[in-house]
């Protein structure tokens, strides 16, 4: 089985983040690594105010949930710093961005130990991040949008590496 851990970078939406902590529990994600302006639920030692900290908490349960409570995750300030460590660790970046150089998530192969990076909903993985991936996938589509929503993305593509056809 492959062991994945996520990397949500700069999501805006405490919607996403919960569907993104309900889907990381229901496909058996290790970590979510929440980094730059993602929202996040309350942490111990968390030095964000109180009354901002249970409103983010608060929000992002209203998708998660309940799920922030059996998710491993973390906040993290420095994302390169993050994925370096991954690296080092044995894990393979691969992003979930359109990209010129990016591998059809049909076609893909995963191998045994994956960080799957997300990037911000609107603008994708930033391109100092995307030089840090050693694969960038995409997912087919068939409509008339060109992408879909970041969680609905991010479920599609870890059911794939999770189970692969």
């Amino acid at each position: 089985m492959v062991e994945i851990i996520l990397i949500a970078h700069n999501i805006r939406s405490t919607h996403n983040v919960g569907s993104l902590l309900r889907t990381s529990d229901g496909l058996g994600v290790r970590t979510l690594v929440l980094s730059g302006y993602s929202p996040y639920p309350a942490i111990k030692h968390d030095s964000r105010l109180p009354h901002i900290r249970d409103k983010i908490t608060r929000d992002i349960h209203k998708t998660a949930l309940g799920a922030e409570e059996f998710v491993n995750f973390e906040h993290c300030d420095n994302v390169a710093q993050k994925i370096n460590d991954l690296k080092s660790a044995g894990f393979r970046i691969v992003g979930l961005e359109q990209d010129d150089k990016s591998i059809q998530l049909p076609d893909y192969m995963p191998p045994g130990k994956i960080a799957l990076l997300l990037g911000e909903e609107v603008h994708g993985i930033e391109a100092e991040l995307r030089v840090l991936c050693d694969d960038i996938i995409e997912i087919p589509m068939s409509g008339q949008k060109e992408s879909f929503n970041v969680s609905v993305a991010a479920g599609i593509t870890l059911y794939h590496l999770c189970f692969p056809a």
